[in-house]
């Protein structure tokens, strides 16, 4: 008879995890597995036939959450047919209309009528006989060679293969899209997988992810769901926090199907385009130089000697051109600027040196900064603050 026990309520042989990683983030798990299954099924596919019952026998399953990014997985090896996937032949009229009308959505919501679209893992065609409705250049992956080959007899384009790391080149990408529904959760090492299909998009590709919905499993105390074939079982936090580890961007994660399943639609992750701080910085260099080229030589100081300071005056080359540097905090007194070495000195020098302009570069701090130079120091010196958006002359 299977039986379930609690790790926290009772002893545990073999609990020595202290070399056990995270299939996902590499941290360890936590030292104890949250429960035990012994003798379970070895397969929920591939079944024992008259012939093979003699070899079969049941497994002991460990469940264990990761202590850095909190999935839940298996210490098991994964099932011999896992880059298989395994859907029954047929589904409800129910999940063929969701199915049509969750991809009719994606397609319109980007566009992708006329681009190219890859199921990755389509077992028989199953799902992707319904993209190729929504979506003429739509193709599939799939390891199984009779699953090939049923695809091939029912006219869908599909190539024989398994995305098991970031160098592998599927047929004919990039591709614009691709959709993976209740596989990643058989894969010993989703990142490769995730990365590789990372690799065969073009930029600002986007997809759907699907997998079993462990928080529903969570609420309704489903003891049942756990198999040997099902490595991980993601949480709408887990499965975000492995999508975003390899390069996407979650648009939407939410549950669907009777709550059974998490569908996460997901774009691939960009660099970043900067171009505008660089020219935020050429305009404001050019302001800034231009001002201090009014006044006499040696004759414009700086109030503050933060980072965002320091960064300026080296971005602007000031050095050699700012007589000093006032700051408030007794500490950076009496020290230099990093890079640009202008001293660093107190406000009393405004009083026994004094400039004829000032730039206050203190952030939220500015405003306030000019009120105490007006009340306290010469008023014939000009001031200015350096804003985001530019060089404010305030007298």
């Amino acid at each position: 008879m299977n039986s379930i026990k609690n790790a926290k309520k009772s002893s545990v042989k073999n609990t020595d995890t202290s070399q056990a990683k995270c299939r996902v983030c590499g941290w360890e798990l936590f030292g104890k597995p949250l429960l035990e299954y012994d003798n379970m099924p070895s397969v929920a596919q591939h079944l024992p036939d008259t012939d093979s019952l003699k070899d079969d026998n049941g497994v002991d399953l460990r469940v264990y959450q990761c202590s850095g990014c909190g999935v839940v997985q298996l210490d098991s090896k994964p099932v011999p047919y896992y880059k298989e996937v395994i859907r029954a032949s047929g589904f409800s009229q129910e999940m063929k209309d969701f199915r049509l009308k969750q991809f009719r959505d994606f397609v319109a919501k980007f566009s992708l009528k006329d681009k190219n679209i890859l199921e990755v893992g389509c077992g028989g065609g199953e799902y992707l006989s319904l993209m190729k409705e929504c979506a003429a250049n739509s193709s599939g992956i799939e390891y199984s060679d009779s699953l090939v080959k049923k695809c091939a007899e029912g006219g869908l384009n599909v190539s024989k293969g398994f995305v098991e790391d970031s160098s592998y080149i599927v047929n004919n990408a990039p591709f614009d899209a691709f959709f993976m529904i209740s596989s990643l959760e058989h894969l010993p090492d989703p990142n490769k997988t995730l990365r590789g299909i990372y690799n065969n998009l073009t930029d600002g590709g986007v997809g759907i992810v699907e997998v079993p919905n462990f928080d529903m499993i969570l609420r309704n105390n489903l003891f049942s769901e756990f198999m040997r074939d099902h490595l991980f079982y993601f949480t709408r936090e887990t499965l975000v926090v492995l999508l975003n580890l390899n390069g996407f961007e979650v648009i939407k994660c939410n549950e669907v199907w009777h709550d059974y399943i998490i569908s996460a639609i997901v774009r691939k992750r960009s660099n970043l385009d900067l171009t505008l701080f660089s020219e935020n910085q050429n305009k404001l260099k050019k302001e800034v130089n231009n001002y201090i080229g009014k006044f006499e030589k040696n004759k414009v100081a700086i109030w503050g000697a933060g980072h965002q300071a320091f960064a300026i005056m080296s971005l602007f080359d000031l050095g050699g051109k700012i007589k000093y540097v006032v700051d408030s905090a007794p500490f950076k007194q009496g020290k230099f600027t990093p890079a640009t070495h202008i001293p660093i000195v107190s406000s009393d020098k405004l009083h026994s040196d004094p400039v004829s302009a000032i730039i206050v570069m203190a952030g939220s701090y500015s405003d306030e900064i000019v009120k105490i130079v007006r009340e306290n120091y010469h008023q014939d010196m000009k001031v200015a603050i350096l804003r985001d958006f530019g060089l404010e002359i305030i007298s």
